[in-house]
C-alpha cells in the first residue's frame, strides 16, 4: 500500500485523468513544491490529482507500493531512497503499457544505477554520473551536439531569471510559444548526462559563465522521451521556494509543465496558450498559480496606480482582441469599460488605461461618458485624445 496518500478538495471523486504525484525525499523542499505541482494541475480541470508520500530516508521502503496501473499520469518530485524492486518492476509494467510520466527538476537526479529509469528521463545530473551513463547533449550554434565528453553529470550556478529558448516549434507543448520567453529566477541545470534516446529537446537556456557552474552553452530545460509505449515530459526547470516562489510561479513553467502533463497522457495538447505568457520583454508571475479571468481583470483594474502590474490591463486587452467580429460581445466590453470610467471608487490611473482603450475601439456609446471627463483635471487629457479618436471613426 501507499504510504501516505494526502487528498485534498477536488479529488473526492473523478473529475479528470487520475494523476500521482510521488514526493517524500528530495534534497528540495518537495513540501512546498507538491502542493503547488498539484495546484497547476487541478487548474486545468483535466487532472484529478493525488499526492503519494515515500517513507521517509532510511526507511522501509516496502510499504512504498503504489498501484500505478490505475493512474493515467504519474508526476515524479522524488529524489531519494531507491523503491523496492516490486515497485520499480510494477512502474516499469505501467510505462510499458503507455503510461504517461512527469520528470520534474531534481526527479532527473534519482535513481542513477536504475537502467530504465535514466532511459525514460533522457538526461539526469549528480549522483555520481559521468561518462559511463551517457554523453552530454546541448545546443551550440543552432546545432544539437551529442558530446561524449568525459566529465560530471549535472551543475548549475547561482540562481537567476533566464532566458528560455523554444527549440521545436511545432511540437503539440511549444505549438504557439514564444521563440524566446523569460522564466522566473531559478536553478539552470547544466551539464545533464544520459542515454538521451528517443528524445527531443523542446527549449533551452543559456548557461552564461557570469552566474557561476556556466557551460556555455544552451541546456536542455524542457524535454519529451518515448520509452516503449509510454510518454515522457520532463522539465529541469522549477526549483521550489516556500509556497512556490518565482520559478514555480512563472508562467511559463506553469502553462509548459500543465501541457507537457496533457500530451504525456494523449499524445496531444488541447489546451490554448494563455494571455500572460511571457516573451522575451520580461517574467510574469502568478502569484495564486491560475490564469486571471476578465471579470477578475475588470475588478482589479480599478485599483491600478502607477508602478503596478499591467496583467489585468493585458488580460482585457485579450478579451477584446478575441471579440473581433462580434459586436455584441464588443458593446458589452465596452459597457464594462465605460462603467470603471463611472466608478468613483476607481483610481485616476485605471481610468487614464481604460480611456486609451476606448481610444482605439470605443463607439458613439462612450461619448457621454467620455465627455464628463473632459472637466476633472486629472483625466481631461486623455479623455480629450480618447473623445477626438472615437469621434473621428465614421
Amino acid at each position: 500500500m501507499i504510504a501516505a496518500v494526502v487528498l485534498t478538495a477536488g479529488c473526492t471523486k473523478e473529475t479528470g485523468y487520475k494523476t500521482l504525484i510521488i514526493t517524500g525525499q528530495n534534497n528540495h523542499d518537495w513540501q512546498s513544491s507538491s502542493p503547488v505541482l498539484k495546484k497547476i494541475l487541478d487548474e486545468t480541470g483535466m487532472f484529478s490529482c493525488e499526492i503519494a508520500e515515500t517513507p521517509a530516508a532510511g526507511g522501509d521502503m516496502s510499504t512504498f507500493n503504489p498501484d500505478f496501473s490505475s493512474y493515467k499520469l504519474v508526476v515524479l518530485d522524488y529524489n531519494g531512497d531507491s523503491w523496492s524492486d516490486k515497485t520499480k518492476s510494477a512502474f516499469i509494467d505501467y510505462m510499458k503499457n503507455g503510461g504517461g510520466l512527469v520528470v520534474y527538476h531534481a526527479a532527473n537526479n534519482s535513481f542513477p544505477d536504475w537502467k530504465e529509469y535514466n532511459e525514460m528521463t533522457g538526461l539526469g545530473g549528480w549522483g555520481n554520473r559521468s561518462e559511463k551513463d551517457g554523453p552530454y547533449v546541448y545546443y551550440r550554434n543552432d546545432s544539437l551536439i551529442v558530446d561524449e565528453t568525459p566529465g560530471i553529470g549535472g551543475t548549475h550556478g547561482k540562481r537567476r531569471e533566464f532566458l528560455v529558448r523554444t527549440r521545436i516549434v511545432d511540437h503539440p507543448i511549444t505549438k504557439g510559444l514564444p521563440a524566446r520567453w523569460m522564466h522566473g529566477n531559478d536553478e539552470l541545470y547544466s551539464l545533464l548526462r544520459g542515454p538521451a534516446r528517443n528524445m527531443q529537446v523542446l527549449a533551452t537556456a543559456f548557461a552564461d559563465s557570469a552566474a557561476g557552474g556556466g557551460t556555455m552553452r544552451d541546456e536542455p530545460m524542457l524535454m519529451t522521451i518515448n520509452w516503449e509505449k509510454g510518454r515522457i515530459f520532463h522539465t529541469a526547470m522549477g526549483h521550489a521556494d516556500k509556497e512556490g516562489g518565482p520559478a514555480m510561479q512563472c508562467t511559463g513553467l506553469i502553462v509548459t509543465l500543465q501541457r507537457g502533463a496533457e500530451w504525456a497522457v494523449t499524445g496531444n495538447v488541447t489546451q490554448q496558450l494563455p494571455y500572460d505568457f511571457p516573451t522575451a520583454a520580461g517574467v510574469v508571475l502568478r502569484p495564486d498559480f491560475k490564469e486571471i479571468t476578465y471579470k477578475e481583470a475588470l475588478q482589479n483594474i480599478r485599483s491600478y496606480d502607477i508602478g503596478k502590474s499591467t496583467k489585468n490591463l493585458v488580460c482585457i486587452q485579450f478579451h477584446i482582441t478575441q471579440l473581433a467580429g462580434d459586436k455584441a460581445g464588443l458593446l458589452k466590453a465596452e459597457e464594462d469599460l465605460v462603467n470603471i470610467l463611472k466608478d468613483e471608487k476607481a483610481t485616476a490611473e485605471s481610468k487614464k488605461l481604460v480611456l486609451r482603450e476606448l481610444s482605439w475601439m470605443g463607439t458613439e456609446y462612450s461619448v457621454p461618458t467620455v465627455k464628463e471627463l473632459l472637466n476633472n483635471n486629472d483625466l481631461k487629457d486623455e479623455a480629450s485624445f480618447a473623445l477626438s479618436r472615437i469621434q473621428s471613426v465614421k
